[in-house]
């Protein structure tokens, strides 16, 4: 029998975003799964505007169907899910969104949930999702780095900046559990709990746990 394979999907097409999504996924190594992290190279170069989560659906939509014989599970690895519903109705595969998954752990680690976004751009596109999730009200607040996705590759900058929004949710918003609201900040992780003295949820690894559960469950 053949190892189950998950196959993350980085809707835009910078490798050194899917390049921190399969250090995301590492601690999963120990398990018996094979780990497939692809990069939509016809997608936009980041995703902040609703308009840049709408281009990227068409091509990841190619790339799932490229990869669905071969694919036990689907991870759409951009915060905003594009095109979750219906790359569900596409494949046969389970398709977990990282932003749902997230959303999902963190409401079962604690109540008041603050969000850290990249760019001020993504959040009412953020909020608008969490609404028809149904789960807003338990969104304390979302607040933005005002960074680039490819300024993540200055890590000392990005956790400065992250530390100091997430205390922010922690002090002035009552967050009692923080999500990093990007594929690409898990290196960020344990420092930005260690550093806010909170739980904090690294999408793509909530992500690969919740697949690997739909995986196991029916083997």
């Amino acid at each position: 029998m053949s190892t189950p394979r998950i196959t993350l999907v980085n809707p835009n097409s910078l490798v050194k975003v899917t390049e921190a999504i399969e250090r995301a996924v590492a601690p999963y190594a120990r398990l018996p799964l094979e780990f497939r992290c692809l990069t939509s190279s016809e997608g936009p170069a980041g995703i902040q505007t609703q308009a840049e989560a709408d281009a990227s659906i068409a091509p990841m939509a190619r790339l799932f169907l490229r990869e669905a014989a071969a694919t036990d599970a689907f991870v759409v690895a951009c915060f905003s899910d594009p095109g979750l519903h219906g790359l569900r109705d596409l494949v046969a595969a389970p398709v977990l969104g990282i932003g749902e998954c997230s959303v999902l752990t963190a409401m079962s680690i604690a109540t008041r949930i603050g969000v850290i976004a990249i760019a001020g751009a993504s959040i009412p596109r953020h909020l608008r999702y969490f609404r028809a999730m149904g789960v807003a009200d338990r969104i304390c607040g979302e607040l933005a780095l005002n960074m680039k996705v490819s300024d993540l590759a200055d890590p000392q900058q990005a956790f400065l900046r992250m530390e100091e929004v997430g205390k922010t949710l922690r002090d002035a918003h009552g967050a009692d559990v923080l999500i990093m609201g990007c594929a690409g900040m898990a290196d960020l992780r344990e420092r930005l709990e260690d550093a806010c003295g909170l739980p904090v949820v690294e999408p793509t690894q909530a992500a690969v746990a919740m697949a690997a559960g739909r995986i196991f469950s029916r083997s």
